[in-house]
């Protein structure tokens, strides 16, 4: 078991404890997240499911450290990101978070293999480990030897996101993030995305959590959570999602 899968295994992957945020709306304070509490396994795709300015991806922002809570805590892998410095908080997303969003976030003049290296070199592996790591990803989204030298411009939508879920992937993250990972793709390859986040959840135990208002999300999904004006309305868990235990530990 890796390091990260000892740590993922002695509790929830991340915790929320009576999360609130608001902003500045004119001279008024408008609230975006109201007193929100919750916690998130390992081994599972979580998804939070609601209207657009419902504040979901306000809380995914929040839950990922992203962004600081007005009220309340974020605990994830038993850290509370609101007591780390911005080096700290810098470093911690770097070793134990992937993200994932709408528009791909590519770089145009890399390649698909060098997107996917780039974190690696700042987590310092060496360029050979990065780049088996790069292909060992890429080969797992479905992206194999014939398309590792393209560039963004060469590539479909739905072959952009593979590449931004292997960049994610590659750094093996305990905790994955997705922001609207299908809004952009056609019904295709946005099950494609979907069926790609599932397997890295369940091969990986990686908690994946995802906000989207894609209806095609929640047939997949072991766990929905369900928003609006800024709070938890439902929570649904899949009756066939196993447990953690049957699950077993991180690949290595």
């Amino acid at each position: 078991m890796s390091q990260h899968a000892a740590r993922a295994s002695t509790g929830h992957a991340l915790v929320a404890e009576n999360i609130s945020k608001r902003f500045a709306n004119g001279s008024a304070q408008a609230s975006v997240l109201d007193d929100i509490s919750l916690v998130v396994d390992a081994g599972e795709l979580t998804l939070i499911s609601g209207p657009s300015g419902c504040g979901k991806s306000t809380l995914l922002s929040v839950l990922s450290g992203l962004q600081r809570p007005d009220q309340g805590r974020v605990l994830a892998l038993g850290e509370e990101l609101g007591q780390l410095g911005v080096r700290a908080l810098e470093s911690f997303r770097l070793r134990h978070t992937g993200f994932v969003f709408q528009d791909f976030n590519l770089f145009p003049a890399l390649t698909v293999s060098e997107q996917v290296q780039l974190p690696l070199q700042y987590m310092g592996l060496s360029t050979q480990a990065a780049r088996h790591r790069a292909a060992r990803a890429l080969d797992e989204v479905g992206l194999g030897e014939a398309r590792l030298r393209l560039r963004p411009a060469e590539l479909s939508g739905g072959e952009k996101q593979r590449v931004a879920i292997a960049r994610a992937l590659a750094k093996d993250p305990v905790l994955l993030f997705a922001d609207e990972p299908t809004s952009a793709l056609d019904a295709v390859n946005g099950q494609v995305t979907i069926d790609i986040l599932h397997g890295i959840a369940r091969r990986h135990n990686t908690m994946v959590l995802c906000v989207s208002h894609d209806p095609r999300l929640i047939g997949h999904a072991d766990r929905v959570l369900t928003m609006e004006d800024g709070r938890i309305l439902s929570d649904h868990r899949s009756a066939a999602t196993p447990s953690n235990a049957a699950q077993g530990t991180r690949a290595p």
